[in-house]
């Protein structure tokens, strides 16, 4: 299991599961925070705890979550339920309380600024974006 936590540690996150790879996306939210996405399903793979501060915009279909505190970005939520009950959520990578435990995660980009697909894979992960 991965945890993470803000800077102060007021928020945060437990991953249940091995993340297939983490998301580096370049829309104006996500490249601006500097994140790194591992996705799962709230209350299944994925459950968060302490007080945040939300941030939404447009048609606020997602949520992003915040530390009140030290503003770490800790994760987003899908506003909407799918069709299963389910909600999506992605954790923040990079507030990984152990880094040795996420730096071998692959990393898959992701244009969400101009064709919303994925761009696949380069040979990277999670360590080498922290050079």
């Amino acid at each position: 299991m991965l945890t993470g936590s803000c800077h102060c540690g007021q928020l945060r996150w437990q991953f249940k599961a091995e993340p297939v790879d983490a998301t580096a996306c370049n829309c104006t939210v996500c490249r601006r925070y500097g994140v790194l996405w591992a996705y799962g399903h709230e209350g299944e793979e994925i459950e968060t705890s302490g007080e945040t501060i939300a941030y939404a915009w447009g048609e606020k279909v997602i949520g992003f979550y915040f530390c009140p505190t030290c503003g770490g970005v800790g994760y987003w939520r899908s506003n909407l339920l799918r069709k299963t009950g389910q909600r999506r959520i992605a954790v923040n990578l990079r507030l990984a309380d152990d880094p040795q435990a996420v730096a071998e995660i692959p990393v898959t980009r992701f244009d969400g600024l101009d064709s919303f697909a994925s761009l696949g894979r380069d040979g990277r992960c999670v360590r080498d974006l922290w050079s």
